[in-house]
């Protein structure tokens, strides 16, 4: 992986995965609100006209990002414009989705800003580097749940100490140490109710990241990671449930992980506070 520069001052990292689905199938899952939500982070479209013309994605509270959609060409293309992370220059996403034979499509995203120097390019990186983990839970998602309601857990906590005992830790805890892809998994006492079986990652995932598919509470995807993030480690649980029962068994269990996550990964107390 590597930052493509241009004479131009453009600077870009690009990211592929073939997925099942037709292109209107893979184009609902990856250009509108319930299909983005269903497999990354709770996203909504806003329209004028009948049109999209904004899109913003929720990466948790305080973590919104909105930005500009400059194309739209459904079910082939769209690009939009925002902010970039950290101060960077204005980045420019484009999606775009590709029919291939057997039944899959490729799916590609462009990320691109322009700049005059190396500042930004270890921000361009971190966005690629992020992908590949969310993309095999949309080729999952595209697999067994395709087109089914999904509701959704997000869990993120923060820790002390480094990111192999951050890890070491959260594994410990789901009783995922030692379990092989392929194999049954239910949580141990003290988890929230939760089964299922150890999927793939796939290429170019982090190290620090199981995937599960899980048929307890409901069916649906889990995944869990820690990773190391501008000088922070942090503990990442995403769960997402689909069909009928989804909502009513997020309703239920969501205060719990929140709860079980505080409790593997507690904040620092404040000095002068008592414990």
């Amino acid at each position: 992986m590597s930052v493509k520069k241009e004479a131009s001052g453009r600077r870009s990292v690009r990211v592929e995965v073939e997925v099942p689905g037709t292109p209107e199938e893979v184009w609902q899952a990856i250009a509108t609100g319930p299909g983005i939500s269903s497999w990354f982070v709770p996203t909504e479209f806003e329209e004028q006209g009948g049109k999209p013309v904004a899109v913003k994605l929720n990466f948790g509270p305080g973590m919104e990002s909105m930005s500009k959609i400059t194309r739209w060409d459904p079910p082939r293309m769209f690009a939009a414009q925002g902010e970039g992370w950290g101060g960077s220059p204005p980045m420019a996403t484009q999606w775009s989705v590709e029919t291939r034979a057997g039944g899959v499509c490729l799916v590609r995203v462009v990320h691109s800003l322009f700049a005059s120097t190396d500042d930004w390019d270890n921000q361009l990186e971190g966005t690629e580097h992020g992908w590949p983990s969310y993309f095999r839970i949309l080729q999952l998602y595209l697999t067994h749940f395709r087109g089914q309601p999904c509701t959704s857990v997000q869990v993120m906590a923060s820790s002390s100490e480094s990111e192999s005992k951050a890890w070491d830790a959260l594994t410990a805890g789901l009783g995922v140490q030692g379990v092989a892809v392929g194999q049954r998994w239910t949580a141990p006492a003290g988890v929230p109710v939760a089964s299922g079986i150890v999927e793939p990652l796939g290429s170019g995932q982090h190290p620090n990241n199981i995937l599960l598919r899980l048929d307890q509470p409901t069916t649906g995807i889990g995944s869990f990671c820690a990773y190391a993030c501008q000088g922070m480690v942090m503990a990442l649980a995403n769960i997402y449930l689909y069909g009928d029962k989804a909502k009513e068994a997020v309703v239920r269990d969501e205060p719990l992980w929140r709860k079980w996550m505080g409790g593997m990964f507690p904040l620092p107390t404040k000095p002068g506070k008592s414990e």
